[in-house]
């Protein structure tokens, strides 16, 4: 088991260590002049040249990222040239918001769609199979934003139930929260909820046919049992997968919805940066992003050992 960990912690740092070069090389080799493309139109040469020492574009690329990815290391991430702050106090600052709204998300997708996906399987080819089905296809071919403004138009400009957008921090009320994020969560997990509960009911299928499924059920288990301690176990591996799997598309998807919503996270953070030609928050922003998704990886391998003990050997 120590073996194993081991191992599969050792494998992310060739992982993390390319993702840092090729989020470094996003700047330094874009067509064009990097200092004059932050400078802006209207910037004169003294400006430009200023910028260029400033990022230190003047010295070899091998220098230039060994400064960067030392900054890095440090969580120096530079100054936002929009901002005016440290972007490592931005990501800060922004941080809650996202993992509060990703967080919410994750917990109701997966609350609602592997029940849906075991159920949609159990009940294989009847009406409710096939609404799961319909609603799987649906799912996935409305983008997000459409979700978005037309769950604001019901809920909140028609029934006048919910906040069009905002965010309230946690630490100023759990209730006020969690009611600011229903809209955007609900928005978000659609999709997911499409696609984990698709992959559980194919999963689960597939195991309700093995021997041992008969097994259980010749020993007078309840269905309930069957599914839930043998079909439902045995299938969790790929499930888990898929909501690895989820949870990187997330990413993308919390830019748009953060957006819709006017939360004040890191997607509106990244929406703000490409607009105004802050390419240190960018940089940092898609490196933070990068990271948490080769951390979540991680987490995902580690778990197969606790969901299937033979994976480890």
């Amino acid at each position: 088991m120590g073996a194993y960990l081991f191992k599969r912690v050792l494998a992310t740092i060739p992982v993390m260590l390319f993702v840092a070069i090729f989020i470094f090389l996003l700047l330094r080799l874009t067509p064009g002049d990097p200092a004059a493309m932050i400078a802006g139109d209207f910037a004169n040469d003294q400006q430009i040249a200023e910028i260029r020492e400033r990022l230190g574009l003047e010295l070899p690329l091998w220098k230039q990222f060994g400064i960067w990815f030392g900054d890095v290391l440090r969580f120096e991430l530079g100054q936002s040239f929009y901002y005016k702050k440290e972007v490592s106090e931005l990501i800060r600052t922004r941080i809650e918001p996202t993992f509060s709204l990703s967080l919410m998300t994750i917990v109701l997708t997966v609350i609602i769609a592997v029940p849906m996906g075991t159920l949609a399987a159990y009940k294989q080819g009847s009406w409710f199979d096939r609404i799961i089905m319909g609603f799987s296809v649906l799912g996935f071919s409305v983008p997000v934003f459409v979700i978005g403004y037309a769950l604001i138009y019901i809920f909140s400009v028609q029934l006048g139930w919910l906040p069009v957008q905002g965010y309230q921090r946690i630490g100023d009320g759990i209730g006020g929260w969690a009611y600011r994020l229903i809209l955007p969560s609900v928005a978000l997990s659609v999709i997911f909820v499409a696609f984990i509960a698709r992959m559980t009911r194919t999963s689960v299928l597939e195991v309700l046919g093995e021997d041992y499924i008969r097994t259980a059920r010749a020993k007078g288990q309840t269905e309930t049992k069957v599914l839930m301690r043998h079909a439902l176990r045995n299938a969790a591996v790929p499930i888990v997968t898929v909501i690895g799997l989820a949870i990187a598309i997330l990413i993308g998807g919390v830019v748009v919805t953060e957006s819709v919503f006017t939360i004040p996270g890191l997607g509106l953070l990244t929406v703000e940066a490409v607009l105004n030609r802050d390419f240190p928050t960018i940089q940092a922003v898609i490196l933070f992003f990068s990271v948490i998704y080769v951390l979540i990886n991680l987490l995902i391998d580690i778990s197969y050992t606790f969901l299937d003990p033979r994976i480890r050997y």
